[in-house]
């Protein structure tokens, strides 16, 4: 009676931390993202520093040492703001940077983690997986003691040579549509941007987790299991497929890493995002009705 008494016990004990925990990650976690006190061991290893900030901010204050790249050095804008720049331009503007095909890079910004999320996103898009994005970026890095500076750093040119672009990493209006009209199981659209946004309207279907709730007050990201929890409450599973968008994509890709370091593989952002779908009349949109709503009209991304 005993030995079957303690069966039951350590049976129960196991029900209790599957549930718990919930479903395998069929990805590494913790691997994207790091803190700022890891990031000097990178850099004494040979990783190049890049700050994701404008050239503007840049140019007032920067890590020292850190090179440039701004979301407008990545992007195009035509037809739509804030497309993904050609393998011809990556590979120029990576190349001057210093930063080739055996490059680690380290990236930081000032902007909620945003930036920094759509240059690694680029990274991994072009085939270059050596990148790590530092968990509130620069004024982490200040706190941890990395002096800061106006002056731009000496920089070597390098050879990069980007791969053939991932296409399981982005998706287009096409599939989204197909998405909405057909609604397969086992896949979820996510709407990262405001509440209010949302309420002016968004692609049907979609799941608002606003991309803010990704990080702490300090705008550092919240720890994996925190991720996980997040969408596994709404009922976004590791198996999903995980579409995001914004308005342009930037506030996507900074929940793209988030879910990414917490071991969700199969994710797609919508490039052309609010801004394509809302441009096209043909396109069905849904307008949640809520009494006495005022839109909020702040410009994001």
């Amino acid at each position: 009676m005993r030995k079957a008494l303690t069966l039951l016990i350590l049976a129960l004990g196991a029900l209790v931390l599957f549930v718990g925990c919930g479903p395998a990650a069929p990805g590494e976690t913790g691997t994207e993202i790091i803190e700022a006190d890891q990031a000097q061991a990178l850099l004494d290893g040979g990783a190049v520093l890049v700050d994701a900030q404008t050239a503007v901010k840049y140019a007032k204050e920067h890590i020292e040492g850190a090179v440039n790249i701004s979301r407008a050095d990545i992007v195009v804008n035509e037809p739509f703001p804030n497309l993904v720049g050609s393998a011809a331009q990556i590979e120029e503007v990576f190349s001057s940077r210093g930063i080739g095909n055996d490059t680690t890079v380290v990236i930081y910004d000032s902007n909620k983690n945003m930036d920094s999320a759509r240059l690694w996103w680029t990274f991994k898009y072009f085939g270059h997986d050596a990148v790590k994005v530092v968990s509130g970026g620069l004024n982490a890095l200040r706190a941890e003691g990395f002096a800061v500076t106006a002056a731009a750093p000496s920089v070597s040119r390098a050879s990069f040579s980007a791969a053939a672009p991932r296409s399981e990493m982005i998706a287009d209006r096409n599939e989204i549509k197909m998405m909405v009209d057909e609604a397969p199981a086992g896949a979820v659209i996510v709407d990262t941007r405001s509440q209010e946004e949302f309420n002016e309207g968004t692609i049907p279907g979609s799941v608002l987790l606003n991309f803010t709730g990704n990080n702490f007050a300090d705008e550092t990201y919240r720890p994996v299991r925190q991720i996980r929890i997040r969408y596994l409450e709404e009922g976004i599973d590791y198996d999903d497929t995980v579409y995001m968008f914004c308005k342009t994509s930037i506030r996507g890709a900074q929940t793209f890493l988030a879910l990414y370091n917490a071991g969700y593989r199969d994710l797609k952002l919508y490039d052309g995002a609010w801004v394509e779908w809302s441009a096209n009349p043909m396109n069905p949109v849904y307008k949640p009705e809520v009494p006495g709503f005022q839109l909020n009209t702040a410009d994001n991304s």
